[in-house]
């Protein structure tokens, strides 16, 4: 018996033979393609190719259609790709990145389905880009209810243009999301009204890293975007004035999850009476089950770490005036000032005037949390 424990263990080690998988993977997306009349993507092909003669596990997938192609070829379609995932059965992707494609429904709907596989077959990837893609409302409302379900710790929609009910839907699956830690809306068209519904997400998510570049939220939505943050930072900073800061080294939210598992450990390892009859090696597999699922969940924010908000017309030039950018700047050295998390802001291609770097100025001399980046 224990010979037989020793060869499992030595087995458990052993590297996954990766070229043949992708070999078949390849074959596969492939074989799709040609049933579906669609253009094998040459990008993805090549990540393929080059995969496969370097041994390396391929774990981002990128669809794009090249500049140069003529069109009367068929176009490039992301229903082959996620085919061949689920038929290959392949976990070990983590990215996929599509570039300037028009996205049909199916497609959207196969997309959003295996975002929220679970269990044993569950979707392996945590980052997906949409980048300068065309989707209609009805893929926007099917993508914004996959959200939430889904194990995504990045979404980048940059250069998709939303209008205010289509931006609706991925805002709704967005709310109290406690996975996604980086969100991308650069170049969205979002304007003024835009602003609350972000604030009320980054205040009611996990959400540390938000790049709202080339927008047009003016004074009046980029001070409904941050008070609440802002707000919240001030109460604890008041309420707590000596609270040390985070580690530069983690992320906030990843910082409050071990918090969090080392109490729930001390309290199963303070209680045994609480387990009759469990052996160590069933309190052990149990304290990994509440580290996994402590892991995948987070305590909702704000945790706002990195905030770029360059090109997005707030200066005094709106039907706010000087008011509005006089407000603006107040709850922005108010977030300075106090947040124990914030390290990050730009601002570039902004109008705010010499009395508001002023402002600015002097909020960073007054923080107390850390370093920060302008």
């Amino acid at each position: 018996m224990p010979r037989e424990k020793e060869g499992k263990q030595k087995t458990k080690g052993i590297p996954v033979p990766i070229v043949p998988i992708l070999q078949k993977f390849l074959k596969t997306y492939e074989q799709h393609c040609a049933q579906m009349q669609t253009f094998v993507c040459p990008a993805l092909k090549q990540d393929l190719k080059t995969s496969i003669s370097s041994e390396r596990i391929l774990r981002k997938f990128m669809l794009v259609r090249p500049e140069d192609s003529p069109p009367s070829i068929p176009p490039i379609s992301l229903e082959p790709l996620l085919m061949t995932i689920q038929d290959e059965c392949y976990m070990l992707g983590k990215e996929i990145c599509i570039w300037s494609l028009q996205l049909s429904n199916p497609e959207i709907a196969r997309l959003a389905s295996l975002l929220e596989l679970r269990g044993c077959a569950a979707c392996p990837f945590t980052s997906l880009e949409l980048i300068d893609c065309r989707m209609d409302l009805w893929s926007l409302g099917r993508l914004g209810r996959a959200l939430p379900c889904s194990c995504l710790r990045s979404l980048v929609l940059d250069y998709c243009r939303f209008g205010n009910e289509e931006i609706e839907n991925i805002f709704s699956g967005l709310e109290n999301n406690q996975r996604l830690q980086v969100l991308s809306l650069r170049y969205c068209g979002l304007g003024p009204q835009s602003g609350p519904r972000l604030g009320a997400i980054i205040y009611q998510s996990s959400v540390c890293e938000l790049h709202l570049d080339g927008n047009c939220l003016q004074c009046s939505g980029a001070l409904a975007l941050l008070r609440p943050a802002a707000e919240y930072a001030e109460k604890q900073g008041r309420d707590q004035p000596a609270t040390s800061p985070p580690d530069l080294g983690s992320p906030p939210q990843q910082l409050q999850v071990k918090q969090r598992g080392s109490s729930t450990l001390n309290q199963t390892t303070k209680s045994p009476g609480a387990l009759p009859g469990k052996t160590p090696a069933g309190k052990e597999r149990r304290k990994k089950g509440i580290k996994k699922k402590i892991k995948d969940l987070t305590e909702a924010g704000p945790w706002l770490v990195k905030l770029y908000l360059a090109d997005n017309g707030i200066d005094g030039k709106g039907k706010e005036g000087e008011n509005g950018l006089l407000e603006f700047t107040q709850i922005l050295t108010c977030l300075i000032t106090y947040s124990a998390h914030l390290r990050e802001i730009d601002l570039g291609n902004n109008v705010l005037g010499e009395m508001a770097a002023a402002d600015i100025l002097e909020a960073l001399r007054a923080r107390k949390t850390g370093l920060f980046q302008l």
